[in-house]
């Protein structure tokens, strides 16, 4: 993490709430995911499939199929990761349509900001509008993280300069100058939703102390992290994943 980013930190919650920091793409030790029997596919209710169900959990994660599911896969991300730009497209498709539609797989995203402001940001910004907008958001923003990234860092003295505003001023500042509003909009969420969302300091400091709950409470130091099941894994690709699926009954 650059020195730059070390301030962007620092300065994000002036009233001392430090933000996690975590090491992105690293691998965590796990016990291998138990054998299971196959487990039969679990019907979506009438007129509804479970790619389209999203509930959200008292982590701040989005539960994205059938809330009941009896696998339960996590992924604590980094909205800013490339690791977990690189997951998200190889896995969305199949892990949508061979495993989440069959109601056999719930899929929860737990965003955990590990590069400050940026991050912070990007996860409100997912949370503004409806929660079925949220898995969508996040493979956009991970579909186009260089160029998020590029725009934002542009200017990086006018970022610095945002994060010295008032509390409520602070991040619909920082979303201005770093070129989120355009992206957003374009995808559903409009400037006034964003600005609306992003001057709730209140919103900003419950999301990190979140993130922050998943490195001391949750033991997650790395992005992205999978857990199954109650189980953590130490391969985060998506062929790992999909194997862990399979050998927990999704088959």
């Amino acid at each position: 993490m650059t020195t730059l980013k070390r301030r962007f930190l620092s300065a994000t919650l002036a009233t001392g709430l430090a933000l996690t920091l975590a090491a992105c793409d690293s691998a965590s030790d796990a016990d291998a995911i138990p054998a299971s029997e196959p487990i039969a596919a679990i019907p979506a209710p009438e007129g509804q499939a479970w790619t389209d169900v999203v509930t959200v959990t008292d982590k701040g994660g989005y539960v994205l199929g059938n809330p009941d599911a009896p696998i339960k896969l996590i992924e604590y991300g980094s909205l800013t990761c490339p690791g977990c730009a690189a997951f998200s497209v190889a896995a969305t498709e199949p892990l949508k349509e061979k495993y989440i539609s069959s109601g056999r797989v719930s899929m929860e995203f737990r965003s955990f900001i590990i590069h400050g402001p940026l991050d912070l940001a990007l996860t409100a910004l997912i949370g503004c509008g409806s929660n079925e907008a949220a898995h969508p958001l996040s493979e956009q923003i991970w579909a186009n993280l260089g160029e998020i990234q590029q725009r934002a860092y542009a200017d990086q003295a006018a970022l610095e300069a945002a994060l010295k505003l008032p509390e409520n001023q602070r991040f619909v500042v920082f979303a201005e100058r770093a070129g989120l509003y355009d992206f957003f909009a374009a995808r559903g969420l409009s400037e006034d939703q964003a600005k609306t969302c992003l001057a709730d300091w209140s919103k900003l400091e419950a999301i990190a102390k979140l993130s922050q709950g998943y490195s001391q409470e949750d033991g997650i130091n790395a992005t992205p992290t999978f857990v199954l099941n109650g189980q953590k894994m130490d391969d985060s690709s998506w062929a790992a994943v999909e194997a862990a699926l399979q050998r927990a009954g999704a088959r």
